[in-house]
């Protein structure tokens, strides 16, 4: 089963100085963090605060070349959690009807969504696969599992989707 998710926040996980992408259930509490590179973390924080750049960036150009072509990206969907890995598909339609799936990281499927304003989904068993391994971590760390997520960019709510 698939979940719909949208962007809870991005904070920058205080041991690694890695970027996280938060992501929420719509329906519920529940939240997915993604470590994800600066660049992609970047692009994302561009479009949620709606910062124009002077010139297209990767993602404003994939989002350009997929409309130019006739296409349009429908949601995309984070399908895997393999190896502390998380995989992802963008799902698009073409003008004719036909259906295509590109393999993606989930940051660059997370930066398109925004751009394309399509839904963002997870996997049911990705969510738990990660439960699974944050929960190991946070025991590791003598933190607890339910911790709060620090909100650095705002609510669900606030976010545009």
């Amino acid at each position: 089963m698939e979940i719909e998710v949208k962007i809870r926040g991005l904070m920058m996980d205080p041991n690694s100085g890695t970027p996280i992408v938060i992501l929420k259930d719509v329906n519920s509490e529940t939240l997915l963090p993604i470590w994800v590179g600066s660049y992609e973390a970047n692009a994302i924080a561009l479009e949620i605060e709606k910062i124009a750049t002077q010139r297209p960036m990767t993602h404003d150009l994939l989002r350009n070349l997929i409309v130019e072509m006739g296409a349009r990206v429908e949601r995309v969907v984070v399908t895997e959690l393999r190896d502390n890995t998380f995989f992802a598909v963008i799902e698009m339609r073409s003008s004719s009807g036909d259906f295509m799936m590109l393999d993606s990281r989930p940051s660059d499927a997370i930066a398109l969504a925004l751009r394309a304003d399509c839904p963002i989904y997870v996997n049911e068993e990705v969510i738990q696969a990660s439960h699974s391994l944050t929960g190991e971590q946070a025991e590791e760390s003598g933190g607890s599992e339910d911790e709060e997520w620090p909100d650095v960019i705002g609510e669900a709510g606030d976010l545009p989707m």
